[in-house]
């Protein structure tokens, strides 16, 4: 059995620091459901202030190397789940087919979480439905990485949020996968105040678009506005086909926004997160456009 030192500061909780992956494992594989993984730990240091106890033993991945790789390959990306966002933004910069995760990337939060927060966190946790990278990543048809002791399991990420906050003891995810293309891509959220506060809704979309800027095909995805981000793919097939206008986008999101129930936070009610998501169509498809 794997055993944990006392964490600093930290009463009930251990942490283990794993030299690699699959010590990491192993060691999470013994914990069970009392143990969990900690990266950048934005989300787990503020375990007490959302009232949730912390787990009886954090295991450390942060700096296990390929969980911190971003490799760049001619037909697709692979993303160490410890990358953290400021990296991730500054990896793709370039590389104009990821503006709209450069974009997630760079603006989630404030510069301080950036620089700690980790792609694999964002979409691990299941209670946070604000998170910037998720809808960034269904758009981009990203697929996930989960390894166990058993070996290595790759799924869309659409399965993978539907499993998520099930995930037995011992599982981790260890790499996020997103082809390449030369679609034109981009990401518009709404905040109530200033950048650091949690999107009220984001607006991410993947078009391919043909030489006249009519719309061959189209992924779309929504964040903040409900629970679990998803795809609009309603909006998506009325899309088609036609010439990508941001006006007339703005108008097709307003007719289909009914199909979105809302979540009600402290940051907004329901009805105001489904009310915007029109405009942030149109600023999205905007972007995309270069206009």
């Amino acid at each position: 059995m794997t055993t944990c030192t006392p964490a600093q500061g930290n009463a009930t909780g251990t942490f283990h620091i794993a030299s690699s992956l699959a010590a990491a494992l192993d060691a999470l594989n013994d914990y069970g459901p009392e143990g969990a993984a900690f990266a950048g730990g934005t989300w787990i240091m503020r375990a007490p202030i959302r009232h949730q106890p912390l787990k009886g033993c954090y295991v450390a991945i942060g700096k296990i190397p390929e969980l911190t790789e971003i490799r760049i390959g001619p037909d697709a990306i692979e993303i160490g789940a410890a990358v953290t966002h400021a990296a991730l933004a500054s990896a793709l910069a370039d590389l104009p087919e990821f503006a709209v995760l450069t974009a997630a990337a760079g603006r989630s939060a404030n510069p301080a979480v950036r620089a700690m927060a980790t792609i694999g966190g964002n979409l691990a946790t299941s209670d946070f439905s604000a998170a910037d990278c998720v809808p960034a990543l269904l758009c981009l048809d990203a697929q996930i990485e989960v390894s166990s002791r058993s070996g290595h399991e790759r799924m869309s990420l659409e399965a993978f949020l539907t499993q998520r906050s099930a995930l037995a003891p011992g599982r981790l995810l260890t790499k996020i996968v997103v082809p390449r293309s030369r679609h034109k891509t981009a990401h518009a959220r709404l905040t109530l105040r200033k950048a650091g506060d949690y999107p009220v809704a984001i607006v991410s979309l993947s078009l391919d678009v043909d030489a006249t800027n009519h719309v061959r095909a189209a992924r779309i995805a929504i964040g903040s506005v409900e629970t679990v981000a998803r795809r609009w793919e309603r909006l998506e097939t009325a899309l088609l086909d036609r010439l990508l206008d941001p006006s007339r986008a703005a108008d097709m999101a307003a007719d289909l926004a009914d199909e979105f129930a809302g979540r009600d936070s402290v940051e907004a009610p329901p009805w105001y997160r489904v009310s915007v998501l029109p405009g942030l169509v149109r600023r999205a498809t905007a972007t995309a456009l270069g206009a």
